[in-house]
This record gives C-alpha cells, sequence and structure tokens, in this order.
C-alpha cells in the first residue's frame, strides 16, 4: 500500500465517522422550541391552525394538537381537563397571545398557548 491510498483511506474512514456523527446527531436531537406572541389573525378548528400576527407584520401558521397545553382562554368540557385546545371556544381573533412550538420539516406544532390579553387585564385591575 502507497502513501496516496493510505490517505484516502484514512479520509474516507474520517468522512464516514462525520457523516455517521451528524446522522446520529440528528436522530436523537430534541426538539428546539420557539416562541412568538402577537395577535390572533385567524383560527381554523377544520385544520386545527391559528395565524399570529407579531407586531413586525410577520405572519405565523401554527397548528396544534391534543397534547397543546392552553392557559387562559376560555375553554369548555373535555378540552379544559386535557389541556387541549381542538374544542375550546375562547380563542378569537383579535387576541393577543403567546405561544411556543417546534418546527419539523418547515410545520411548526404548537407546545403551549397563553392568552396574553388576559393577563394583561388582569394585572392592570389589580
Amino acid at each position: 500500500m502507497n502513501v496516496d491510498s493510505k490517505r484516502f483511506s484514512i479520509l474516507l474512514a474520517a468522512l464516514f465517522i462525520l457523516v455517521a456523527t451528524v446522522a446520529w446527531q440528528a436522530a436523537v436531537a430534541e426538539d428546539v422550541v420557539h416562541a412568538v406572541s402577537g395577535m390572533v389573525k385567524s383560527v381554523d378548528k377544520g385544520t386545527k391552525t391559528l395565524v399570529i400576527k407579531t407586531s413586525d407584520g410577520t405572519e405565523h401558521t401554527i397548528k396544534w394538537t391534543d397534547k397543546t397545553t392552553v392557559k387562559g382562554v376560555d375553554a369548555t368540557g373535555k378540552a379544559v381537563a386535557a389541556g387541549s385546545v381542538d374544542t375550546y371556544d375562547g380563542l378569537k381573533e383579535g387576541a393577543k397571545v403567546s405561544v411556543k412550538y417546534t418546527e419539523k420539516g418547515g410545520e411548526k406544532t404548537a407546545v403551549a398557548i397563553k392568552d396574553a390579553s388576559k393577563a394583561t387585564a388582569k394585572a392592570v385591575t389589580q
């Protein structure tokens, strides 16, 4: 084996280790949680999505699941017990909210939704 083939073998082994490391990190990586605050532009219960418009005009379309927790929203029935937003009626267009979400493949999924307008109103009246 000459020097060039040894270098090629070492380079190939290093490349394999690099690719394996990146693949492993992607497989075990935890979801990064992002946050956005703004006004609710729209709520679509059929597709379980809401559009949040931030103060700079950016719009974020975020879906929710039965694992999404909700605070400060008038919820009814099982949604309160489960912390789910799939059946709540309290979130309305124009409400100020903070949403924590994860993003995979360009799709944002809410982890938690908090109605910030009610917290602000309560703090002002106390």
